[in-house]
């Protein structure tokens, strides 16, 4: 054979090596191989990028009667995400409630781009995201498998680097060989679902919903000690050390803010959605048991109070139940306010009053309800009976995340509820 065409049989077995290991690369690469659309449709390991470092969470994208939908996981919970659009390389999202944003361009199997948290101020956080399809483990991709026992009930204190005063929390974990769900609970609400593994007596936790963008790193050290450290998007950071006690509690969240004692009512005037003032001494809310409860779109644990109260008002409206809501936004501007507004409104079907009552900052809540001693946390519920008079206020909200304290929770809410119902004029004690 001619020496060169040994020479050009080798450089085209060489070609030939060469283009089937680049097609290796790429089929490696491009997890869902071929798929129809432009964009690939099931889960992806999303990360934002925090000061502390990744920050996971589980993203699936779904078709749901023709239009796009997305899912954003964080161990048993599931925040659907339907206002999403795909074109020109690129998906958008927009928060459900909330005025945060994803936007991400397509790059074969994986999204790059950018979250934006609305914050006040326009002190508005844009934090880097990526995701990668296929991929199903949340921080660690090869667990060991003798790890450290999260699970149970710790007795924790967070102390912000900001030189705010330590707080006390109760941690309540799961624990399936690595993997791990739960969540902390405070005096002023909880941090929602948290996921995430232990290697090792390492410990990592992480959630974003929407809102929150969380991050926890720990370690539980030789003597059963936990301690770590806690980011809450790209501005908060706060140590944390507690220990296992099964009997950890919280203060009582009805002793945190409290009625003036030379007054037994709340009154006040806000505009609504339309900017007409609504007034608690309307004749709307005369003769009934009033909810009111100061919250905010931007608000997690207000999300979980109205995806609750929502339904709730409808199924007692008639029996003389109202409920007011006074939203405290991150806007001065009142367009800006109520717009706001409204998306929380629709995204929870909410058919109860609405009044933009300020900023979102718990000293002008306190300044707009005088007749409370102050305002310490989003949300506070005020329950007022039959007389207007202030008979309850419970400080936060212990959402689904919680567990056993939900349930609670609701179960106090609606025993509240009934008894006020229950009273008239004639039957209704004469003390607060």
């Amino acid at each position: 054979m001619p020496a060169h065409s040994v020479k050009c049989r080798t450089w085209e077995l060489a070609a030939l090596i060469a283009c089937s290991a680049l097609a290796l690369s790429g089929c490696s690469k491009r997890h869902s191989a071929a798929h129809e659309g432009p964009i690939a449709l099931g889960t992806y390991r999303a990360t934002l990028k925090l000061p502390g470092g990744e920050l996971p969470f589980g993203l699936e994208i779904v078709r749901e009667n023709e239009h796009y939908v997305a899912y954003l996981v964080n161990g048993a919970e599931r925040v659907r995400v339907p206002e999403l659009s795909v074109a020109d390389g690129r998906i958008d999202m927009k928060m459900p409630g909330y005025e945060n944003t994803l936007t991400a361009k397509i790059d074969d199997d994986e999204l790059e781009g950018t979250v934006t948290l609305v914050k006040r101020d326009a002190k508005n956080q844009v934090i880097p995201f990526a995701a990668e399809y296929g991929a199903e483990y949340r921080f660690i991709e090869k667990p060991l498998t003798d790890n450290a026992d999260l699970s149970g009930r710790w007795a924790v204190t967070f102390t912000p680097d900001d030189g705010s005063k330590p707080y006390a929390a109760v941690g309540e974990f799961s624990q399936s060989h690595n993997e791990v769900t739960g969540t902390f609970l405070t005096g002023t609400g909880d941090h929602r679902f948290l996921a995430g593994d232990v290697r090792d007596n390492e410990i990592f936790l992480s959630a974003f919903d929407g809102a929150h963008a969380y991050l926890y790193k720990g370690r539980i050290d030789g003597k059963g000690h936990l301690e770590g450290t806690y980011w809450s998007g790209l501005a908060s950071r706060e140590r944390f050390a507690g220990k296992r006690d099964d009997a950890a509690t919280l203060g009582d969240a009805e002793s945190v803010t409290k009625l003036r004692e030379d007054v037994d009512g709340l009154e006040f005037t806000f505009p609504d959605l339309d900017g007409k003032p609504v007034s608690s001494r309307d004749p709307r809310f005369a003769g009934k048991v009033v909810i009111v409860t100061l919250g905010g779109s931007w608000c997690p644990n207000c999300h979980d109070e109205a995806a609750f109260l929502g339904p709730y008002y409808v199924q007692n409206r008639e029996r003389g139940l109202e409920v007011v809501e006074l939203m405290f936004e991150h806007f001065g501007d009142f367009a800006q306010a109520a717009a706001a507004t409204k998306r929380f409104r629709d995204a929870f079907n909410l058919q109860y009053t609405m009044l933009i009552a300020g900023t979102s900052d718990k000293d002008q809540a306190s300044t707009r309800l005088p007749q409370l001693n102050h305002v310490f946390a989003f949300p506070t519920t005020v329950f007022l009976d039959r007389k207007g008079r202030v008979r309850r206020i419970y400080t936060g909200f212990s959402g689904p995340g919680t567990g056993e304290h939900y349930q609670k929770l609701i179960e106090d809410f609606d025993a509240t509820v009934e008894q006020l119902l229950a009273e008239n004029d004639e039957n209704a004690p004469d003390g607060t």
